[in-house]
């Protein structure tokens, strides 16, 4: 019996060491690619190493193409859209679950509706409404913007999550002393975490990502997104695959990063807030 369970366990962990190096291996290639000199990713395309290791990638790309800026702005308005769509669906979230449970699951069912459109349809409108307010080539605009593509999403995830905290809880926490908004910082979001989390990464990883809108509405060489300027990087004429790796390096690391750095609360505080 124990071999058969020995057997099985290094059997599974096989298939999870393989399945984790099929899942890491194109980012590894893509960072390994960028340190490779000139001319070599088209010599030798098969090697994983480089042959001669080398900064000049990443220095040319952040440098001469001022990628580093695209990075602080993609990054501002990323984290500015997260940190903002996690607070407002969060509130939002409690509020239907405890004070308007029928009308407000209706209401979130009905916004996420409006995911099943493609949003170049909202292209135009969106492009109107911003220019009306005078915010085109505005960071603020285009946070708007993703607020409106993040929050009810957030808000429909986050409902289920706080469905699950006991009313008993809160019910105890209001006897000890604590009045409401204490109840929900120190005892309901830490009980929700998982989901505060899994919100932060959603919204930030569009954010980073999104194309079509910070194409649109950024007309500024120094407000552009890092995902446009690498599109940018894209298509010119000739296209150096070294630069090409060192950008798409530097697109990926942050959000590989942030989830990294985020996902250890994952696990913390699931019954913190009631302990305390």
């Amino acid at each position: 019996m124990r071999k058969k369970l020995s057997v099985r366990t290094i059997i599974k962990y096989l298939t999870l060491i393989l399945a984790s190096i099929v899942a890491v291996f194109p980012l590894l290639w893509i960072i390994l690619s960028a340190f490779k000199g000139p001319g070599e990713i088209n010599q030798y395309p098969t090697n994983i190493l480089p042959k001669q290791w080398t900064f000049d990638n990443f220095r040319y790309v952040l440098s001469e193409l001022n990628f580093g800026n695209y990075i602080v702005n993609s990054l501002v308005i990323a984290l500015a859209t997260t940190f903002v769509a996690v607070t407002i669906s969060a509130l939002a979230a409690y509020g239907v679950v405890r004070f308007f449970p029928r009308v407000g699951k209706a209401l979130t069912r009905l916004l996420i509706t409006t995911y099943m459109f493609p949003p170049i349809l909202l292209a135009i409108p969106y492009s109107v409404i911003i220019g009306a307010l005078g915010l085109v080539n505005t960071r603020i605009g285009l946070i708007i913007v993703y607020l409106s593509f993040s929050v009810p999403y957030a808000v429909w995830l986050l409902v289920g999550f706080f469905e699950t905290v006991p009313l008993g809880i809160e019910e105890a926490a209001r006897i000890d002393g604590a009045n409401k908004l204490q109840v929900f910082i120190q005892v309901v979001l830490p009980i929700v975490a998982p989901g505060i989390v899994a919100t932060a990464i959603y919204t930030f990883i569009n954010a980073w990502n999104e194309f079509l809108y910070s194409l649109i509405l950024i007309n500024s060489t120094e407000k552009m997104t890092i995902a446009v300027a690498l599109r940018a990087l894209e298509n010119q004429e000739i296209l150096d695959w070294g630069q090409m790796m060192a950008a798409s390096s530097l697109v990926v690391l942050p959000s590989v990063i942030f989830f990294v750095f985020i996902q250890n609360k994952i696990s913390s505080g699931l019954a913190e807030g009631a302990t305390k």
